[in-house]
C-alpha cells in the first residue's frame, strides 16, 4: 500500500484541526451571543446578569489559557484535548436544566476553561504537524472559529420559530458534539515545545505597543461579540440579530488567511491599523445608521477584522522574537474579554447602543497604539543582525 499522499494528511489535520476550533470556540463560546436575545425574553435574565454570565465565561477563558501556559503538555495530551470536548458539549446542554444564575455563570466558566483548552491544543498541534510551506492553511483552519458562529446562527434561525432558548441551547450541544467527532481524531503531540524562546533584545517598545493595542481589542471585540447581536435585535422584530451572526461567522471563516496572505505584501503593523479602523467602524455603525443594510454591514466588517487581527498580533509577537510573546499577547487579550462586559455593565440599562459606541472608542484607541506599533518597526534582517551582534559579543 502506498503512503498517503502528503497533501491529503495535511488538509485532513486542517479540517479536523477546524472542527475543533468550530466546537470549541463558534460554538461552546460564542453561541451565548445569538441565544442571549432568548433568555432575556424567555428566561427573565436581566441586562446584568447577561454581562455577568459573559465575564465568567471570559474569566474560564484566562483560566484555560494560564494552563496551556503552565502546563503545556497536560493541555495538549489527547486525552485532555478529547475530555475537553466533552465536557464542553455537557456544558450546553446543562444550561436549560436550570434558572439559577449562579449555576449558569458556573457553567459558563467551565465553558470558557475548556475552549481555552481545546484552542491551545488545536492551533498547537496544527503548527506541529503542518509542514513549513502548508503554513498558510492555519488560517483556513483558524476560520473554523467562524464556522461554528455561522453554523450556531443558522441553526437558531431554524428553531427561532419552533423552540425556545431552552431548545436552542440543546440543539447548540448537538451541533457541538458532532464538531467535536469531526475532530475527535486531531493528531496531537502530548511532549511541549520545549525550544527555548529567543529574545529580540531592543523589541521591548515595539511589543509593549503591540501587547496594549492587543489588550485594548481584547475590551472592545469582546463588548460588540457579547451584545451586537441584542443591540440589533433590540426594537425590532423578526430574525435580524440572528442573520447579522451568521454574517459575522461567514465573514470570518476565510479572513485570517486573507490577512495572512496579505502580509506577504505589506507590513503586519499597517494592516493590523487598517483592520482595527474597519473594526471600530463596523461596531459603531448600527449605532449611526438604522436599518437592515447598517447592521448587515456591521456584521461583515466585523466578521472580517476580529479573527485577522488575532491572527496579525500573534504573528507580530513571534516576529519581534519577544520572550513567551504568544502567551503574554493571550493573557492581554483575556484580561481585556474579562474587563469588557463589566466595562459596560453601568451602560447597558440604557440599551445597547451606548455600550457599542464605546467598544468602537476602545478599537480606536487599539488602532492608535498599532500605529504607534508601526513607526520604526524592526525588518527580520535587522532583528538577525541584532542578534548576531549579541552573539559575537557574548
Amino acid at each position: 500500500m502506498s503512503p498517503r499522499p502528503v497533501v491529503n494528511s495535511a488538509w485532513a489535520q486542517v479540517i479536523r484541526g477546524g472542527a475543533a476550533l468550530a466546537a470549541g470556540m463558534g460554538v461552546g463560546r460564542f453561541v451565548y451571543t445569538p441565544i442571549l436575545p432568548l433568555m432575556t425574553s424567555g428566561a427573565g435574565l436581566s441586562a446584568t446578569s447577561a454581562a455577568n454570565l459573559a465575564t465568567a465565561n471570559y474569566v474560564g477563558y484566562l483560566i484555560g489559557a494560564l494552563m496551556g501556559v503552565c502546563a503545556p503538555a497536560a493541555v495538549r495530551a489527547p486525552v485532555v484535548f478529547r475530555g475537553s470536548l466533552i465536557t464542553l458539549v455537557l456544558t450546553l446542554a446543562a444550561m436549560p436544566l436550570t434558572h439559577n444564575t449562579i449555576l449558569w455563570s458556573a457553567l459558563r466558566l467551565l465553558a470558557g476553561v475548556v475552549s481555552a483548552v481545546i484552542f491551545v491544543a488545536a492551533v498547537a498541534a496544527l503548527l506541529d504537524h503542518l509542514p513549513d510551506h502548508h503554513a498558510h492553511r492555519v488560517g483556513w483552519s483558524v476560520g473554523g472559529v467562524g464556522a461554528g458562529i455561522a453554523l450556531s446562527g443558522l441553526l437558531l434561525l431554524v428553531l427561532r420559530s419552533v423552540g425556545d432558548w431552552r431548545v436552542a441551547w440543546w440543539a447548540s450541544a448537538v451541533l457541538a458534539a458532532v464538531l467535536a467527532l469531526g475532530s475527535w481524531q486531531l493528531r496531537l503531540d502530548p511532549v511541549a515545545d520545549t525550544r527555548a524562546a529567543t529574545s529580540g533584545g531592543g523589541t521591548h517598545r515595539w511589543f509593549l505597543a503591540l501587547l496594549t493595542s492587543y489588550s485594548l481589542e481584547g475590551i472592545g471585540y469582546i463588548i460588540a461579540g457579547t451584545f451586537l447581536v441584542a443591540a440589533i435585535s433590540h426594537g425590532t422584530h423578526g430574525s435580524l440579530g440572528t442573520v447579522a451572526w451568521v454574517l459575522v461567522g461567514l465573514s470570518a471563516v476565510p479572513s485570517a488567511a486573507a490577512w495572512a496572505w496579505l502580509s506577504h505584501r505589506w507590513s503586519r503593523p499597517s494592516l493590523l491599523f487598517v483592520a482595527l479602523i474597519l473594526q471600530a467602524l463596523g461596531i459603531a455603525l448600527p449605532t449611526i445608521v438604522e436599518g437592515t443594510a447598517a447592521a448587515l454591514v456591521s456584521a461583515v466588517l466585523f466578521g472580517a477584522t476580529f479573527l485577522g487581527v488575532a491572527t496579525l498580533a500573534l504573528a507580530a509577537g513571534t516576529h519581534l522574537r519577544y520572550p513567551r510573546s504568544v502567551a503574554l499577547l493571550t493573557a492581554g487579550y483575556s484580561v481585556g474579554q474579562i474587563l469588557g462586559p463589566l466595562v459596560v455593565t453601568p451602560l447597558l440599562r440604557h440599551g445597547y447602543h451606548q455600550a457599542l459606541i464605546l467598544a468602537s472608542l476602545i478599537v480606536l484607541a487599539a488602532a492608535v497604539a498599532a500605529a504607534a506599533l508601526r513607526i520604526g518597526y524592526p525588518t527580520a534582517e535587522r532583528l538577525e543582525a541584532a542578534a548576531g551582534a549579541r552573539s559575537a559579543r557574548s
